[in-house]
């Protein structure tokens, strides 16, 4: 397997694998999209709400408020959630007291941990008028997106690295000056500029002037997008080691069979 990043922020990274298959850039994705954990508020306990929102309404948006997750000081618990520990290993309380007229944001949301906070502090939560006011505490742990989409991690897609197939019938010269993604190379080829760029838009204009594109079944793209709680870098190393464990844990279970 060898990877190579093509372009990376501190949200978003693309980056090309290859020499693997499709079955397995799918369990990379699955692997992102459901077991990778992270913080998300579970329970709320509202103790005064004078906001226009309902109180199941406000404590939906405060589920899905992103935050910044600390996966080395905390613990995933996998028993019944009616047994969660109380422990600091296992829960975080954040509070959050405002008064009218404002708008309640991300940030003021107060944590027992300066390490897990929101992860956009300018995320609107709700709008107060003159004399309403909200008072709650709320509760965080670490859970996947298995079991909730609020505990996702962020977007994983993939695709084929694409390859241009020029024909005796390909009108080389036309896609040229219609594509500016594309650029000629050695016996009257085509190759992509920037496979960062590449979408299906750019394949219908390549057709159309009788241009085949095919898409490798060895070598994929792949975007990873964080929704903020981890970034895009530990959210993959850390889809990786789960799928590691899990083919180990696998093994042993072959390993038994008589």
């Amino acid at each position: 397997m060898d990877i190579k990043v093509l372009k990376k922020d501190d949200s978003r990274s693309i980056f090309q694998i290859s020499k693997i298959n499709a079955s397995i850039a799918n369990a990379i994705r699955r692997y992102i999209i459901a077991y990778v954990p992270t913080m998300a508020i579970h329970d709320v306990e509202i103790k005064k709400n004078g906001s226009a929102l309902y109180d199941e309404v406000l404590a939906h948006r405060l589920g899905l408020t992103p935050l910044k997750t600390d996966l080395k000081s905390y613990k995933l618990w996998e028993g019944k959630k009616s047994e969660v520990p109380k422990s600091a290993q296992y829960e975080l309380k954040l509070t959050l007291n405002a008064k009218g007229p404002c708008t309640v944001f991300g940030s003021d949301l107060k944590s027992q941990d300066p390490k897990v906070v929101a992860a956009f502090e300018k995320m609107p939560i709700v709008k107060l008028l003159e004399g309403q006011e909200i008072e709650l505490i709320t509760t965080a742990r670490l859970g996947q997106g298995k079991e909730h989409a609020k505990f996702s991690p962020g977007l994983a897609v993939y695709k084929g690295v694409p390859e241009l197939i020029v024909t005796k019938d390909s009108n080389v010269k036309d896609c040229l000056e219609k594509l500016s993604e594309v650029i000629s190379k050695k016996g009257n080829g085509l190759e992509i500029k920037d496979l960062t760029n590449w979408n299906e838009a750019n394949e219908d204009i390549c057709e159309s002037f009788g241009v085949e594109v095919e898409s490798s079944k060895e070598d994929f793209i792949f975007t990873i997008e964080s929704w903020g709680q981890l970034p895009p870098r530990e959210i993959f190393t850390k889809a990786i080691d789960m799928f590691d464990t899990k083919l180990d844990e696998f093994q042993t279970i072959v390993k038994k069979i008589k």
